[in-house]
């Protein structure tokens, strides 16, 4: 593949990769011509409806000023506390030498601060936990249905057909019934009660009617729990094999915790930490190909493309390019410490999309799962079971499908973190009470596929 702008095609159609990060940057900023769009968003529209991450150029202005709240830096600094009490949870009941689901895991974890910040309480254990099975039978059909344009297929009562409506199904339905739920009870301080306010109280502009609400939640519940969870995943995957990196991220996060959890005043702090995150979205992107279409005729690198033209960019291959990232294949997190990252071209990294669209809970994930990573590794390494790593496969997302690692106790090594003790404190002195959840059950298989929010 050769050129900034090359043709392939996506099954009987034809479409355009842009393949140079400025030209995608140009597409990205000019959301009046390259709108969502495509096979991809066609079918997510199916799934999620038209909230902020499927909408239309002419509605997501609107939308996105009124969800934005949520999701500013202070609001989010306020649920780190919460994040790392999950974290530490998550692995309470681990034990050295046990093998972990690390992406049933991550994908628990991502599912539940997801959840809390959207709908506090309103989603119980019980729903958050079906939730996390749904997604895991949505996102194994959510591919295959992107990649074939022929609907008459998914329309077979076939097993995986059923499977895949019976979880939609279900998710829908488990918000619907916290969002009614809430309506009959107190009002809460959550993006659920913003947009019930905003329903309530239209002050002459549109009405935020039942449909978007249910909308703007099962959007925002599924892709804010799928990729920061196959990012995690990724990460200490990459870690396992890359020892030296490992050993300086525990060193940074001994140094800046000392064994205790991380608050928002830390994350400044875990330079590395989040050099490792950041080098991670490099090298394995969860999502990896977006769709937009043309609404109207234009021309891009010179090439005249007609209205109703699919477009694509992979951030796979844009963060896999020599030209900007020297030994692109290598995990290099050093690359994003501030001498050598004044260097690196910002453009060609773009894991959160760009522009007027960029993905709305960047600030959220990025600080999740830096809270994560730093709790996790503070306390644990997760190794490879003897034998060959397999590769990622590439679905709607890419990642770890079902990665099993084996977990060891830093405690228990020469030079470990604090004991648990402490270690598994909110706070000093003060220990996580609340059932464990570190048991989940095998929900991906090899080949699963997943969902990103752009």
């Amino acid at each position: 593949m050769q050129g900034d702008l090359v043709e392939i095609r996506l099954g009987p159609q034809r479409a355009w990769m842009v393949c140079h990060p400025q030209l995608v940057h140009r597409m990205l900023r000019d959301t009046r011509t390259f709108d969502k769009g495509g096979p991809q968003y066609d079918r997510l529209r199916a799934l999620m409806g038209d909230g902020v991450v499927t909408c239309p150029h002419a509605e997501h202005r609107r939308q996105r000023r009124l969800l934005q709240p949520t999701f500013r830096p202070a609001g989010v600094a306020a649920q780190t506390d919460v994040m790392a009490e999950e974290a530490a949870l998550m692995c309470r009941d681990w034990r050295s030498g046990q093998r972990v689901d690390v992406s049933a895991a991550t994908l628990g974890l991502t599912t539940r601060l997801i959840s809390g910040l959207l709908l506090s309480d309103s989603l119980g254990p019980a729903a958050a936990d079906e939730v996390r099975h749904c997604l895991a039978a949505i996102v194994r059909g959510l591919f295959v249905r992107t990649v074939v344009p022929v609907d008459a297929l998914f329309r077979l009562p076939t097993p995986a057909n059923r499977r895949y409506r019976r979880a939609v199904e279900r998710v829908r339905e488990l918000i619907d019934t916290a969002i009614d739920e809430r309506r009959r009870g107190a009002p809460r301080d959550d993006l659920l009660g913003l947009l019930l306010d905003a329903a309530a109280d239209a002050d002459g502009g549109p009405p935020v009617t039942d449909r978007e609400v249910h909308d703007q939640l099962v959007s925002l519940l599924l892709t804010g729990s799928e990729s920061p969870s196959m990012c995690l995943a990724s990460t200490f995957s990459l870690l396992a094999r890359h020892p030296e990196v490992e050993r300086r991220l525990h060193a940074e996060i001994d140094g800046v915790l000392g064994g205790r959890l991380p608050d928002a005043d830390d994350l400044p702090r875990l330079v590395y930490t989040r050099a490792v995150l950041t080098e991670t979205l490099r090298h394995s992107p969860p999502g990896w190909l977006f769709t937009r279409v043309t609404t109207r005729e234009t021309e891009f690198a010179g090439r005249r493309l007609p209205r109703g033209t699919t477009v694509l960019y992979s951030p796979y291959l844009l963060h896999h390019d020599p030209a900007s990232f020297p030994e692109p294949d290598r995990f290099l997190p050093e690359r994003w410490l501030e001498r050598e990252a004044a260097a690196r071209p910002q453009a060609a990294l773009i894991p959160f999309a760009a522009g007027s669209r960029k993905c709305i809970g960047d600030v959220f994930s990025m600080a999740e799962m830096t809270v994560a990573l730093a709790t996790i590794a503070g306390r644990w390494r997760l190794r490879h079971p003897a034998g060959r790593v397999t590769s990622p496969r590439p679905g709607a997302t890419l990642g770890p499908r079902s990665l099993t690692m084996i977990c060891t106790s830093r405690a228990d090594a020469p030079g470990g973190t604090a004991p648990h003790g402490l270690a598994l404190g909110s706070k000093a002195g003060t220990t996580i009470s609340g059932t464990a959840v570190s048991r989940t059950k095998n929900i991906r298989r090899d080949g699963d596929n997943g969902v990103h929010h752009a």
